[in-house]
C-alpha cells in the first residue's frame, strides 16, 4: 500500500484526485503502477486502477490478469470494479472506503457479485486513515 500511496501523491502533484494503484504478481513483484489522470489526459476512464491494469496487460501481453493483486488507496468505483472483474484480478486490497461511489462493498459490490463470471477476493481498510486523509486534504485545499 505504501507504493500505492506514492502513486496517489503523484496524482495530487499533477492536480488530480489523489488515488494510486499498484499491481503485484504472486511473488510480490510490482508489475504495474498507476495514478488518477483523467484531467491531464482528457480521459474519463484514466482512473488509477485502469491505468495500472492497462500497464499490466501491456507488460503481460494479455488482457486477463489472473493471479494478480491490485492495491488501491480508495475503493474502486463501478467502472473500475467492472474492469477488475473482466480482467480477472484475483485479489483487491484497498485503503479507504468510498461511501459515495464505492463498488467493492460500500454502495455496490460488483467485484464479489456471484451473478458475474468472476469474483474477486477483497481486503478492505489497509492503511485506511492515510488513504482517506490524502483525499480529504486534497479537497480541503481546493475548497480554501
Amino acid at each position: 500500500m505504501e507504493l500505492a500511496l506514492i502513486e496517489a501523491r503523484r496524482a495530487e502533484n499533477a492536480g488530480e484526485v489523489p488515488v494510486g494503484a499498484v499491481i503485484v504478481n504472486g511473488a510480490g513483484d510490482v508489475i504495474a503502477r498507476g495514478f488518477n489522470q483523467p484531467i491531464s489526459t482528457h480521459d474519463p476512464t484514466a482512473h488509477a486502477e485502469i491505468v495500472a491494469m492497462r500497464a499490466a496487460a501491456r507488460l503481460l501481453g494479455n488482457y486477463r490478469l489472473t493471479g494478480l493483486t491490485l492495491y488501491c488507496t480508495m475503493e474502486p468505483c463501478a467502472m473500475c470494479a467492472g474492469a477488475i472483474v473482466h480482467a480477472r484480478i484475483q485479489r483487491l486490497v484497498y485503503g479507504a472506503a468510498d461511501a459515495r461511489a464505492g463498488a467493492a462493498g460500500s454502495i455496490y459490490d460488483v467485484v464479489r457479485d456471484a451473478r458475474l463470471n468472476h469474483q474477486v477476493e477483497v481486503v478492505a481498510g489497509v492503511r485506511e486513515i492515510e488513504c482517506r486523509e490524502i483525499v480529504q486534504g486534497f479537497f480541503e485545499k481546493r475548497r480554501n
